[in-house]
């Protein structure tokens, strides 16, 4: 009983405040002996049940806990590897993944509500929107729907002319591509009249393009006519077939134009150093890829690149070079290679005379160090005595044996005329060459024939292919080396042919040596200063606009 429940019961004025506070602590220690109400007694119930179910389930977790330690289901699997133990662990992680991938989420595409609406009325509103140019056939934009006021036209108007471009194929005429590109008959037999008067229609080379403008239909079905065809039909000139001023229709005839184009041959001169590789600092330096190689082959054969350039000296390189007043520019072929060494030159090699050889300075001619291999394979029977493998007697071997595949180039050891080009008995189809010394060589079995009868061909040019003709186990070459008729062993010759200039010619050879290294390097890159005549005015405004400004 509290204070408060005290003065409640007490009668009036009996049980004072001060009582009332001493009395309390004493009422409230016999609660505790009082008997419980029945709610104190209900939840007492509750909670005795809940004490002792959590006290089985921890009973029973401790008595599971311990069954399933002594089976050790998930063991370490890098320890005792194979045995019952490791197989068990296996068994779970299996199981266990097995379980994962069966519950391993979809995630395949959810279907959504679209972004836009759908519908055949949506896309006809956003095909009147959009933007397609007319020329092209675009049919967008919103119409209006024609009223008895319209007049439909008995045909649609078409442009008056046509401008498009047309390119010469490999292997194609100068009429098939007119006639590709929709020129009349009677226009392309005229065109090519006029241009045969300028040059023949075969020396134009593929890949020209032709700029071409078809004229107004003199009748609704009829092939447009030639307003104007122009062309690049050389490097120096391009020529111009149009149709006289003031007619149209096709009635008017065609005329050529030629213009011919300002061309400046300096020759393109470039220098550096060689550095850690030859070919990378040439082609830094602006050199060709083909160039290089040119370069690169005309000096093997003279020094030993690998031993006698240091990555100190300084490479010189003279090529053919054009340049066009248009702005074109065309490399030609290599003219002049050398090595400087300290400021001073230490190989130089220019192209001289009608066979394009190079001599060095003093006028001798490029160094063919020794012959080279007919095809790149190993020999497999040497020159000699030998069972024939088919024959199956013993007899001489006049010959070497090179193991090769069937289609490998079989190239010239040097430089010769071609005797024989043919079959030759056992030999097969036979290629024999004539050479400087009264040497002479032979290339046997082959599949087929590169060179003719009469030819002449140069080291290192391809005259055949290996094959298996003839008495012949497999595809392999046998060649052979003749001195005055009788067969010698081929791998024991090795010689030199050099070419020396005299007379006049060494003094024409070394006068233009003396021209060719008088190019300043780099000079020939500039563009050309156009002349007043070479000078158009420009046609569109703002072309104008820009040549003010650069003025100003």
């Amino acid at each position: 009983m509290s204070g408060k429940d005290l003065q409640r019961h007490a009668p009036d004025g009996a049980v004072d405040a001060q009582t009332t506070r001493a009395m309390a602590p004493y009422f409230n220690a016999s609660k505790k002996f009082a008997k419980p109400s029945r709610p104190e007694q209900a939840r007492r119930r509750v909670l005795a049940r809940v004490r002792g179910f959590g006290e089985r389930y921890d009973e029973w977790k401790l008595r599971f806990g311990a069954r399933v330690e002594r089976y050790d289901l998930a063991p370490d699997l890098a320890e005792n590897i194979g045995s019952r133990r490791w197989f068990r662990g296996l068994g779970t992680m299996l199981v266990l993944g097995a379980f994962a991938f069966a519950l391993w989420p979809d995630f395949g595409a959810l279907e959504a509500r679209a972004a836009m609406p759908r519908g055949e009325d949506v896309r006809a509103e956003f095909r009147t929107q959009r933007i397609a140019p007319l020329a092209l056939g675009g049919d967008s934009g919103r119409r209006v729907a024609p009223t008895a006021q319209v007049i439909p036209l008995a045909s649609a108007p078409e442009r008056p002319q046509i401008e498009l471009v047309a390119t010469l194929a490999s292997g194609e005429s100068l009429a098939t591509t007119l006639r590709r590109a929709g020129v009349a008959a009677g226009d392309i037999d005229r065109a090519a009249t006029l241009i045969e008067g300028a040059m023949a229609s075969s020396a134009i080379e593929p890949g020209t393009r032709f700029d071409i403008v078809l004229g107004r239909r003199p009748a609704p079905g009829a092939p447009r006519p030639l307003d104007a065809l122009t062309f690049r039909a050389r490097f120096d000139l391009e020529l111009a077939i149009e149709r006289a001023a003031g007619q149209e229709g096709g009635t008017g005839s065609l005329a050529l134009a030629r213009n011919v184009i300002r061309v400046d041959d300096t020759p393109l001169r470039l220098r550096g150093t060689v550095g850690s590789s030859l070919y990378r600092s040439m082609r830094a330096a602006g050199v060709p890829a083909s160039a290089v190689q040119d370069y690169v082959r005309a000096l093997d054969n003279q020094i030993d690149l690998d031993r006698e350039v240091r990555g100190s000296d300084e490479f010189d390189i003279i090529l053919a070079f054009r340049r066009a007043a248009t702005g074109e520019r065309q490399a030609g072929r290599l003219l002049y290679a050398g090595i400087d060494r300290g400021g001073e030159p230490k190989t130089q090699l220019m192209r001289w005379g009608e066979d394009g050889q190079f001599y060095e300075a003093s006028g001798v001619g490029e160094q063919r160090q020794g012959l080279v291999s007919p095809v790149p394979g190993p020999i497999s029977s040497r020159y000699g005595m030998r069972r024939h493998p088919i024959l199956g007697y013993r007899r001489m071997h006049s010959g070497l044996d090179f193991r090769a595949r069937h289609g490998t180039p079989i190239v010239a050891v040097t430089d010769g005329r071609v005797r024989s080009a043919g079959r030759s008995g056992g030999c097969g189809l036979t290629v024999r060459l004539e050479h400087d010394g009264n040497l002479s060589t032979r290339y046997c079995h082959m599949s087929r024939m590169a060179v003719r009868s009469g030819q002449t061909v140069r080291r290192g040019q391809v005259i055949g292919y290996v094959g298996s003709t003839g008495l012949s186990t497999g595809p392999h070459l046998h060649y052979e080396m003749y001195r005055g008729g009788r067969s010698i062993d081929p791998g024991t010759v090795s010689y030199v042919t050099r070419a020396v200039l005299s007379g006049t010619q060494l003094i024409d050879f070394r006068r233009q040596l003396i021209e060719l290294k008088q190019v300043e390097p780099g000079a020939a890159l500039g563009d050309l200063e156009p002349l007043p005549s070479e000078v158009r005015e420009p046609l569109r405004e703002i072309e104008k606009l820009d040549i003010a400004l650069a003025v100003d």
